[in-house]
């Protein structure tokens, strides 16, 4: 009779502990020479019957039906060959059938198509203690994740920007990758913008380098780069199986920064796509001024001139209107060019904001040092608590229990520090983008392209609306400040 060997291991505990695939397959071949069995062929490999999924279980399945013959499956022990009555069932169908002996060489049974009933309970016996020990190690798995997690700690591969870290001690360890942490940080402030859709930001972290894997590198797409900006994990935050749980790892983002994405992911505040076709300066700003519709309004070309019109998607007009672009810049025009402020104007503004900025960088520093401060007494603390453990004052559970609540006292002191850290960065770079953008800002937006028209639109309006031919809108903060100081020097001067 022609004989099929199988060998499987699960983990690597067992391919240590005598029960090796080589060790398999020298006692199965020893016991098919033994029954004058003919090899026919051999399946070895370490997939887990944990998994829903067998592949190499089913191509064994599928060489005994297709076999003319009946053909003796050899295992060294039941719990190699299944662990669920599933497989049973498919077993068993080929046994009745005449196609299939099994071979299980430690229990010395054999099961055919003539076994007695107490060789087939043997068999169910086995089986059923086998998917007790499976059922019993996903229970302590789950205990096991759930413990972790509720200490901060994260139990899979670390996201995009984070890498896998194993110690000397051998504990492990969640740490920013020093090379693609920074793509991550740039990814969410640029969405943050508005100026970026899903599409643009992913060519252009692609263009820049940055890959899904660094072991086999691939561009991140669209499909990573949302992930990405929905994952909480980059400001503190773990999602596990629908809550949230603090982690013990360093935030990447603020939570202010992650926030800002999710209401622009949601939908707020529409931002300006950068859309393969034709660019239009307007493009995903405007909406229907009719509070009944409120839809998007949209741009086409014809003859050479670029029209604008409510999309009517509910259905509330019952006649389109379209509005030429050059209308719509004619109403921005004005108010873009009511911005610029003579250089007179400009020097001073700069002197202010270096009034503003000294005291900003005493306070600033002033916090800091106070944070650091109580950062480095909880260092001090838990030190000290280790002393204690040691000299038998207290219990190691007593220890664990106070380092628990030190370092969650340090976590959230390391993220005020973090803003501290952001908000002095965005204070100059907010600065420098308001000195450049009331130098000249309709000759800038005049001699634009579309593209870059509608970065300047976004930056600078918000809630554009278009009712009938006319457009409505209103200025950002501080530019609404700047359009009214400048309106009120014209005034006196007149």
């Amino acid at each position: 009779m022609k004989a099929i060997i199988l060998a499987r291991v699960s983990t690597e505990e067992q391919m240590s502990d005598g029960q090796s695939i080589p060790a398999q397959l020298a006692k199965a071949r020893e016991y098919a020479k033994r029954k004058t069995l003919l090899i026919q062929s051999e399946y070895q490999f370490d997939e887990s019957s944990l998994k829903d999924r067998r592949t190499k279980f089913e191509q064994v399945i599928d060489e005994i039906k297709k076999s003319k013959e009946k053909v003796a499956l050899i295992v060294e022990t039941v719990d190699r060959l299944q662990r669920s009555f599933k497989e049973s069932v498919m077993l068993d169908e080929l046994r009745k059938q005449g196609k299939l002996e099994i071979h299980f060489i430690r229990e010395n049974l054999i099961i055919h198509k003539d076994s007695n009933s107490s060789e087939i309970q043997r068999w169910d016996l086995a089986v059923f203690l086998a998917k007790s020990f499976v059922l019993q190690i996903s229970d302590n798995v789950k205990r096991t994740n759930e413990f972790k997690i509720r200490n901060g700690e994260w139990i899979g591969k670390a996201p995009l920007g984070y890498i896998n870290i194993t110690k000397e001690d051998g504990s492990k360890n969640i740490e920013p990758d020093p090379i693609r942490s920074h793509f991550i940080v740039e990814m969410f402030e640029l969405y943050s913008t508005g100026n970026y859709s899903l599409q643009t930001l992913a060519k252009g972290l692609k263009d820049r380098g940055l890959t899904s894997n660094m072991k086999t590198p691939k561009p991140v797409g669209t499909a990573l780069v949302y992930h990405s900006l929905k994952n909480p994990f980059y400001y503190g935050m773990m999602s596990y199986k629908g809550n949230l749980f603090h982690h013990k790892y360093a935030p990447l983002v603020s939570k202010d920064l992650f926030d800002m994405c999710q209401r622009i992911l949601a939908g707020y505040h529409k931002k300006p796509f950068a859309y393969a076709s034709k660019p239009y300066a307007f493009r995903g700003l405007i909406k229907c001024a009719d509070s009944a519709c409120g839809c998007t309004i949209t741009p086409e070309t014809h003859k050479g001139h670029n029209y604008y019109s409510c999309t009517n998607g509910k259905k509330i007009h019952t006649e389109r209107v379209y509005v030429k672009d050059e209308d719509l810049f004619d109403s921005v025009k004005e108010t873009i060019a009511g911005l610029e402020m003579p250089e007179a104007k400009i020097k001073e503004t700069v002197d202010k904001l270096k009034k503003i900025n000294k005291a900003k960088n005493e306070f600033y520093f002033d916090s800091l040092a106070g944070l650091r401060k109580e950062h480095d007494q909880i260092e001090k603390r838990i030190s000290n608590s280790y002393d204690l453990m040691a000299d038998g004052s207290i219990t190691k559970d007593m220890f664990n229990s106070k380092l628990k609540e030190y370092k969650e006292k340090q976590s959230g002191l390391e993220a005020q520090m973090a803003l501290y850290t952001d908000a002095d960065e965005s204070f100059y770079m907010n600065a420098n983008i308001l000195l450049h953008a009331i130098k000249k800002a309709s000759q800038v937006f005049e001699g634009s392209e579309p593209a870059t028209q509608r970065q300047i639109l976004n930056f600078l309006l918000q809630n554009l609306k278009l009712s009938g031919k006319k457009l409505s809108f209103t200025l950002k903060t501080p530019f609404d400040r700047v359009l009214e100081a400048n309106r009120f020097v014209t005034g006196l001067r007149r």
